[in-house]
């Protein structure tokens, strides 16, 4: 029987790449079913999920860019801000030095005027206590010289008039002394 076969087996030979007749219809009408069903079924459901993503990445592409167009749009008007606060800080700052400046001005120019007020109440004070000191002078040297005259001449010179213009005679020759002496120097 093994004989048999391998005998059988010998006559028939046939290539092992090529089927047989019936396999080969049986394996193509399997082949163009499914290839139909995936034609049918499976290709347009494929092919609607790869355009939603086609749409999607494009729609994501769209949105990026008006994304980046408007993220341009809000740095430009942030820079516009920064540098209208910048120019506005820096006109305060100017503003602030001139007013500090002014308000320095002012001050010193207030300071003048009082330092002078205080100046000429000085002159003033001084002005009016030397006469002050002039005067009681002029009564005491007046007093000490009628004393004196008195004694001189033996006779009293209580007569205020007369008293007076003597007294007045006396410093006049004094004043006029004492100016020579300083025209001298």
């Amino acid at each position: 029987m093994i004989a048999n076969l391998v005998q059988l087996a010998a006559e028939e030979e046939q290539n092992p790449l090529i089927p047989p007749g019936p396999e080969l219809l049986v394996g193509a009408i399997a082949f163009a079913i499914v290839f139909f069903f995936f034609w049918k079924k499976l290709l347009p459901n494929i092919n609607k999920v790869l355009e939603e993503r086609r749409e999607a990445i494009e729609g994501g592409i769209e949105k990026a860019e008006a994304a980046q167009t408007e993220a341009q749009s809000v740095l430009e008007q942030y820079k516009a801000q920064l540098a209208e606060a910048r120019h506005e800080a820096a006109r305060l700052r100017q503003e602030a030095q001139e007013q500090g400046a002014q308000l320095i001005a002012e001050m010193r120019a207030e300071g003048q005027r009082q330092r002078e007020e205080i100046v000429a109440a000085g002159h003033t004070q001084l002005a009016a206590d030397r006469k002050a000191a002039a005067q009681s002078l002029r009564q005491d040297v007046g007093q000490l010289a009628t004393d004196l005259a008195g004694k001189l001449v033996g006779e009293s010179l209580e007569d205020s008039a007369r008293q007076s213009r003597t007294i007045d005679r006396f410093l006049d020759g004094l004043d006029e002394t004492a100016a020579k002496a300083e025209a001298a120097r």
